[in-house]
């Protein structure tokens, strides 16, 4: 099945929905700040458009990509959550960051679980890996939460400090 635009998913708690323009304030605070260190930044606003229209447009060329991830109760977005295949990748890639006093609710999880399950169930891709910076100890614990294991023999030369863990569908 491939699709154009992000297909809108929702959770108990979460709807997983396409990025609007106005979704880019947030992500270009996010890629400016020190927390996206770990998530290649941080960058400049011209860098961070880049990076929001990739993700964006990624559905168009490549039938998955990026999601916003608004919360129900009031649709705050509170962070992203995507699906990416690279060059540099040996196996598609589920990346997730959420914004800033979001984290510790439980957001990313349902996110990145729900996003899972549409690559399993809906992509029928067999596996997922998540790069995770080796000092990410929150995203780490992610992971392990999410039942992906480490990949001890996956390492890539241009990312040294990335750990890979890798998610297998049921």
């Amino acid at each position: 099945m491939a699709f154009s635009v992000a297909p809108t998913l929702e959770t108990e708690r979460l709807v997983l929905r396409p990025y609007r323009q106005d979704d880019f304030v947030a992500f270009a605070d996010y890629f400016a700040s020190p927390r996206s260190i770990y998530t290649d930044g941080p960058v400049s606003r011209m860098a961070a458009w880049d990076l929001f229209t990739a993700g964006a447009g990624r559905w168009m060329i490549a039938g998955h990509g990026a999601w916003t991830i608004e919360r129900k109760s009031d649709s705050c977005a509170v962070g992203l959550v995507s699906l990416n295949t690279a060059i540099t990748l040996p196996d598609p890639e589920l990346g997730w960051i959420l914004w800033e006093g979001f984290e510790g609710q439980g957001y990313a999880f349902e996110a990145a679980l729900n996003a899972r399950n549409f690559a399993f169930d809906i992509l029928q891709w067999p596996e997922l890996i998540s790069g995770i910076h080796k000092d990410n100890a929150a995203s780490i614990r992610l992971a392990g939460r999410l039942g992906a294991v480490r990949d001890t023999a996956l390492c890539l030369a241009e990312e040294p400090e990335t750990l890979f863990y890798r998610h297998k569908a049921q």
